[in-house]
């Protein structure tokens, strides 16, 4: 190998070097991006999305990026940090509810909702059968009857002295009979507990005729008039930044293990082999086009994003150091200075 074929290999590389970089930038890039992204649309238009990959493939990915990966300790941080700029961001006292979902997307949603009716039944009637609420009823009831009998009934209220003399002689008979109001309370409530499904029951029914849609469309609008025109800080009043910031440590503790579970890994892969059923056989360019990707956004994102990052990295000096680990272990291989010395 001659001294003169090296020097020829050297020069070729840095005139190549020249050549890509004058290439790599300005109306020359993106004419040359413009012409590859025809040319992967012309090829979506034939190649199928299961000659690309399978749904065991796209399965194994969320597996490892979303199911898997370990994520840094300092992500929960950050992401409070995020949301606490956010919640006292100004633009948070400027901008209305109203400008946020407006009513009539408001109304839609409340018309979608309507439509749940056994759903809405059925939430019925899981919080009568609560203990807790049938407890609240107990106490609620026991309460009313015992005011309205020492303070709140006509008799009391009309008759000068009634109501004084129900409380000394209810005080009286404590005295004679001690432990008398535990009793009568033991009883009276023995007696409610008995009675209570019958109240509930009626309860149920009561609230079942009681709530039709006219009468929740009319509830849940009128809240919303009383809402649209207030502020997100307004309506975000006693949410302070400490009490936002645990929210989002909990939302997050929640996916670490939420993402883990057999319930979510079933969903994904029910998504997944549903794609692949629709577009698996199907040419690339019908998922791109249900999913609005056309040519006009690929060039728009390139024009806003990909273009200036290359610009930074050839200023850098990236873009040179890359085109030459590429190229100069080609001009450097025996095959190339063979060629130039025969050349010479």
């Amino acid at each position: 190998m001659t001294t003169a074929s090296t020097d020829l290999a050297d020069a070729l590389l840095q005139q190549h070097v020249k050549h890509e970089l004058s290439s790599l930038k300005g109306a020359k890039l993106r004419r040359f991006l413009s012409r590859e992204v025809d040319e992967l649309f012309d090829y979506a238009s034939h190649i199928t999305l299961g000659r690309i990959t399978s749904a065991e493939q796209v399965m194994g990915l969320i597996h490892r990026v979303v199911m898997n990966m370990e994520l840094d300790p300092g992500i929960p941080e950050m992401a409070a940090e995020m949301a606490t700029e956010v919640l006292n961001a100004p633009v948070q006292k400027t901008t209305t509810l109203s400008e946020i979902i407006t009513r009539e997307q408001a109304t839609g949603f409340l018309e979608e909702a309507l439509e749940l009716k056994q759903q809405r039944q059925r939430v019925i009637s899981e919080i009568m059968e609560h203990p807790v609420y049938q407890e609240l009823v107990s106490n609620l009831v026991y309460q009313g009857v015992v005011n309205y009998l020492y303070e709140d009934n006509l008799l009391t209220k009309n008759v000068p002295g009634v109501g004084s003399m129900m409380k000394f002689g209810k005080r009286m008979a404590n005295r004679a009979v001690p432990g008398l109001d535990e009793s009568f309370e033991r009883r009276f409530k023995a007696w409610l507990s008995d009675s209570l499904p019958g109240l509930i029951a009626r309860s149920e029914q009561f609230l079942h005729k009681s709530l039709t849609d006219d009468e929740l469309r009319d509830s849940v609008m009128a809240v919303w008039v009383s809402l649209e025109d207030r502020t997100v800080a307004e309506l975000q009043e006693g949410l302070g930044d400490i009490q936002l910031q645990e929210f989002v440590v909990l939302g997050y503790e929640f996916w670490l293990q939420f993402r883990k579970t057999p319930y979510f890994e079933g969903c994904v892969e029910a998504v997944v082999t549903h794609l692949f059923e629709l577009y698996g056989d199907r040419p690339l360019m019908d998922l791109l086009n249900d999913v609005g990707v056309n040519r006009e956004l690929v060039m728009a994102e390139i024009d806003g994003y990909a273009l200036p990052v290359i610009d930074v990295l050839r200023e850098e000096g990236y873009l040179e150091a890359l085109i030459r680990r590429r190229l100069t272990p080609f001009y450097n291989s025996a095959a190339a200075k063979k060629l130039l010395s025969q050349g010479a």
